[in-house]
């Protein structure tokens, strides 16, 4: 009896043992979910944080977050905190009320907001809606729109327009071009999405190392009515070629930080072509040698923007990510589970990204 209740209690020590090393060797790896990534830092290296600008700044890109006028009033505060001297409100569907309301809600603040406007697509197949479209662009540029914009196409047309979406309707659309060319008669610049980061196109799969941004953002390529991003790309340099009198933003770098050679080509073709940063902290400071030779060799053509909101931590990240030497930083609002590095950048093309290039742009073309 006494031999079989040694056994037994061998046979239960062997039991837990073998159970206890099964779940210390138990691959990480096989139970966390990419979604649940989030490294955290472990360096004892510099972090920096940039609560105001080295100079002032032209904002070129945003939109009517503010919900009421306490909100603008908020943002004012916040931007004077920052160093931001005025801001770009971008009109489009997917936010900001009808243009009317949005000049109306910040008619007390023109010093500090100046007013982009859609296209307006109605009709647009007929002379009359043509004529429409033109006289609407006229009228909003007589009421403070400095530009246009932002307009957005990620493969099935300009579906950020109001009031009605231009389903199927690309920039180099020749219903399109009437409209560019009031744009150089009004000196008014043209700011457009065009695509999304490369990533968004690309099979959603283990190959696929902007995986949980892409997943977020994903674009339908399947869709026999979406170009794709290199068909979107084609048509933007189609209407920048096509239109040399008309000044055109690439909202985004042109969602190309994946190729900044060939953006670079594209610079270097057409002098009517400016890019924003907007937006693309992550996407920019993943390769921070290149972009930062790319923002040093086209420092005259680059426009600051921020298209995430009000906070001031929002500003203060892009201020690192362009102002430091900080290395190997996370910032998680963007999805994506790379590290950050700043681009240092020297004081002369700072300076040019965060206010020259936008005043003389202003200046010529208002």
């Amino acid at each position: 009896m006494k031999k079989l209740l040694l056994l037994a209690v061998s046979a239960l020590v062997c039991v837990a043992c073998s159970t206890n090393k099964e779940e210390k060797t138990e691959n990480p790896l096989e139970k966390i979910l990419l979604a649940e990534y989030v490294p955290q830092n472990v360096n004892n290296i510099p972090s920096t944080k940039v609560e105001k600008a080295k100079f002032p700044i032209i904002d070129m890109h945003s939109h009517d977050y503010a919900e009421s006028d306490a909100d603008i009033q908020e943002w004012i505060r916040v931007m004077d905190a920052v160093g931001v001297e005025h801001t770009a409100v971008m009109h489009c569907a997917w936010i900001g009320r009808p243009f009317e309301e949005v000049a109306a809600a910040y008619a007390p603040y023109k010093e500090r907001f100046r007013l982009w406007c859609c296209f307006d697509y109605s009709d647009i197949d007929t002379p009359e809606g043509l004529q429409h479209s033109l006289e609407t662009l006229e009228r909003y540029h007589e009421m403070g729109a400095v530009g246009i914009g932002e307009l957005g196409d990620k493969g099935f047309g300009d579906l950020y327009a109001r009031p009605v979406e231009g389903m199927g309707i690309h920039i180099d659309d020749p219903r399109v071009k009437p409209l560019l060319e009031k744009c150089a008669e009004l000196k008014m610049p043209v700011s457009i999405h065009i695509g999304e980061p490369i990533w968004m196109y690309l099979p959603m799969d283990e190959h696929n190392d902007g995986l949980p941004n892409g997943a977020a953002w994903h674009v339908d390529t399947t869709d026999v009515n979406c170009l794709g991003y290199y068909g979107l790309v084609n048509t933007f340099e189609n209407a920048v070629r096509d239109n040399p009198n008309t000044i055109f933003i690439a909202c985004h770098y042109l969602n190309m930080n994946h190729d900044l050679v060939r953006l670079g080509e594209m610079l270097d073709k057409y002098p009517n072509m400016y890019v924003d940063i907007a937006a693309r902290v992550a996407e920019s400071a993943q390769t921070p040698r290149a972009t930062r030779e790319f923002l040093i060799k086209y420092q005259d053509r680059v426009l600051f923007g921020t298209d995430n909101g009000m906070s001031a931590d929002m500003y203060h990240n892009i201020f690192r990510v362009l102002e430091t030497n900080d290395e190997h930083f996370y910032v998680h609002d963007y999805y994506y589970h790379w590290y950050l590095s700043g681009f240092n950048l020297p004081d002369e093309v700072l300076e040019k990204i965060y206010n020259k290039n936008a005043q003389r742009i202003l200046s010529e073309y208002k």
